[in-house]
């Protein structure tokens, strides 16, 4: 309904003349004295409050002010910007600058989430921002009147809201921030690292950033991310932004890889942020910074414009509320031709918004969950995992008192082992087999007893972490080049003269030098290794996996599941990562989502205590220490609207949301930052630390 209302609007763009950068510069000298923050004769700052309260705002908060004329949308970019001067910032001690070593700063006061902002040169020089923020470090007049800025966008939905009283979209004003891993055709793009394109800009936005865009949301700003979307304690650092930290404890992980989409949001830097997840990175810094993150189903989203596309690869919003998630999300799901994959969305979208399921209203026994407590057994996990597993173990019973029907295995129970030691013999065959050569000696008949395992399960062999089970039915094995085709894939269509493949991104580029924290550049090297692309076991592993899932959801009728996030809090930034075990990962549980599911993580509240680990890798702890917990519902392929359902009637029965108290109102008094500690002593990183850098890939 939107559709010419968003025409309206846009053809302002399309009708710029002469003038319009004139009215940009003009624009940009008329917005300082209307900030909240202001910088007088003195050099001391002075707080002018605003009637509208930008923090923890939401999409609906926003728009019933504009309508309202309580606020413009150039008003609300100018209070983001506010924040972002304060708040966004260098985080950690790096005594020889963005590229050396860096130690932990307590309640630094600053998150460093948001690496570009979307201000022309002279906007961005009078607010105060450096030049690494720049929207191009390859285009410093950067006067293209073709190119808008943030403000100059903010300006123009103020004027069509002025001449016909309308919203120019469902998005309308809303701020957003996008991971640097997608394409903006404005703003430097470069997955987080300091990479020498002829052109740091690529040639057009990702289709899903066009269609926020066409939707009247604001890009404002590239998120900071782990470089080359990087897992582990790689995943929380970039060689152009530097290191990230969570705002809730700015010495630990925010999340790895799109730390700065979940950081910015937290911190009310923007309304919402995009992130992609292939293994972590949308549910994790979601979790990690008590907000609320989804990782649609891959089919549903287009992955265009993204460096390093996949099979796995999702577009993700990360919002404060479930319903604004669902908003985000209802912007750019759906078929599009320029990525084949979404094409199985074809008639897979529901009858009405996914924002309309997100209504926060009390469930029903029709609604039945089930709970993966394959996830929760506390006597195969650590120390380090209990609390967490106990919060989210409470939620389940506030889903009961919320009138859903919960089938629960119980503790120590298995909810999907049934469905996996039927599934996994045949469907993953080969790959199965090779698991357990003492079984199946090479050269021998092996049909018979894999008809035997069919029709007696019991005969199903398990490894001494229980492969197969829900948590890993065992490796692929034998897949390459991924990789290296996808990145070549992306730089080949960008068609920059100065870097056409990923040979030449890894020799012309800057790296960081850290003895705890592994840059990227020897996992790109072992990508370019591969001679040719493979990923049969991977696919077959997924197919497996799906036939499981289909299975156990059809025998109990199921909705949806529910499990922690991750039971594992974020680390300090400088330890080592707590060691899977048992097949429960260092970070949070990923197997299913990356293989074709859904999934919505919601806040579930905080601990108390936390476990962690000295430089040999030994546990210490508890010590105090309240960070967030996430809880995960995750369903069948494009039932995300029943997620949505469930995530907000859990949402409004418990409202866990807390913003981060050291990063409130601007009126409010500023912590002290304090002392930095003392630069680590170099350390080996484990081989499952290394295996992490490339979780993402």
């Amino acid at each position: 309904m939107y559709k010419s209302s968003e025409n309206s609007w846009q053809s302002l763009f399309k009708v710029r003349n002469k003038f319009a950068l004139l009215a940009g510069y003009i624009l940009a000298s008329s917005i300082i004295p209307a900030h909240d923050v202001l910088a007088n004769a003195g050099g001391k700052s002075e707080i002018r409050k605003s009637k509208f309260q930008i923090e923890e705002a939401t999409i609906d908060d926003i728009h019933e002010a504009i309508k309202r004329r309580q606020l413009t949308t150039t008003e609300l970019v100018q209070l983001y910007l506010d924040r972002i001067k304060a708040y966004n910032g260098v985080c950690v001690n790096q005594p020889e600058g963005i590229l050396g070593p860096i130690s932990t700063i307590p309640h630094a006061g600053k998150i460093n989430a948001l690496i570009t902002l979307n201000l022309r040169p002279d906007t961005r020089t009078a607010l105060g921002f450096d030049s690494r923020k720049a929207r191009s470090m390859t285009d410093p007049v950067d006067n293209d009147p073709d190119m808008p800025d943030a403000l100059e966008v903010a300006a123009e939905l103020d004027a069509h809201f002025a001449k016909t009283g309308k919203l120019a979209g469902p998005l309308h004003g809303v701020v957003m921030a996008i991971k640097d891993q997608y394409d903006t055709f404005d703003m430097r793009t470069t997955a987080g690292a300091d990479a020498f394109y002829a052109n740091d800009r690529p040639p057009d936005d990702a289709t899903f950033v066009k269609q926020l865009r066409e939707a009247g949301a604001i890009i404002l700003a590239k998120a900071n991310m782990g470089e080359y979307a990087a897992g582990g304690i790689t995943g929380t650092r970039s060689s152009f932004g530097g290191m990230m930290c969570n705002p809730y404890d700015t010495e630990r992980d925010p999340g790895a890889s799109s730390g700065g989409s979940g950081m910015a949001v937290a911190a009310n830097l923007v309304t919402c942020a995009i992130g992609e997840e292939t293994g972590t990175s949308v549910r994790e810094p979601a979790k990690n910074n008590n907000s609320v993150g989804i990782a649609p189903t891959r089919e549903l989203v287009s992955a265009d414009g993204m460096i390093q596309k996949g099979i796995t690869t999702r577009v993700g919003p990360i919002c404060r509320t479930v319903k604004d998630t669902a908003r985000i999300l209802d912007a750019y799901a759906g078929f599009d031709p320029k990525d084949e994959l979404t094409a199985f969305s074809q008639g897979r979208k529901p009858i009405q918004p996914y924002s309309a399921y997100a209504d926060g209203k009390p469930l029903d026994k029709k609604v039945r969950i089930g709970v993966i407590r394959e996830y929760m057994d506390k006597s195969l996990f650590s120390p380090a995992d209990v609390q967490s597993i106990d919060i989210v173990d409470s939620a389940i019973d506030d889903l009961r008192g919320l009138g859903a029907t919960i089938i629960d295995p119980g503790p120590g129970g298995s909810l999907f082992q049934g469905c996996v030691d039927k599934v996994v013999p045949t469907w993953r065959n080969q790959l199965f087999i090779s698991q357990f050569p003492g079984i199946f000696p090479a050269g021998t008949d092996h049909i018979p007893l894999l008809v035997d395992m069919y029709f007696d399960p019991l005969l199903v062999p398990n490894t001494a972490t229980g492969q197969p089970s829900i948590r890993n039915l065992g490796p692929a094995g034998g897949d390459t080049g991924d990789a290296k085709y996808n990145f070549n894939l992306y730089l080949k269509e960008r068609g920059d003269a100065n870097i056409q493949n990923l040979t030449e991104l890894i020799e012309k580029a800057n790296y960081w030098n850290d003895p705890v924290i592994p840059n990227r550049k020897a996992s790109l090297v072992n990508a370019n290794n591969a001679l040719t692309l493979a990923n049969a076991s991977a696919l077959q592993n997924r197919f497996a996996l799906q036939t499981v899932i289909f299975q156990c959801f059809a025998e109990m009728q199921l909705d949806a599941v529910v499990y922690p996030t991750g039971s594992v809090p974020p680390p300090i930034l400088t330890a080592p990562e707590e060691p899977s075990v048992n097949d429960r990962p260092s970070s949070i549980w990923t197997f299913i989502n990356a293989r074709g599911f859904p999934a919505i993580t919601v806040p579930a509240g905080f601990t108390t205590e936390v476990y962690g680990r000295d430089a040999a890798r030994n546990l210490v702890g508890p010590i105090p220490a309240k960070l967030p917990v996430g809880i995960d519902f995750l369903g069948l392929p494009f039932n995300e609207a029943m997620l949505f359902k469930i995530a907000a009637a859990y949402e409004q029965a418990t409202h866990h949301r807390t913003p981060p108290p050291d990063f409130g109102p601007l009126d409010k008094p500023k912590v002290k930052p304090g002392k930095p500690k003392k630069l680590p002593k170099a350390r080996i990183p484990s081989n499952e630390e290394l295996r992490a850098i490339e979780r993402d890939l």
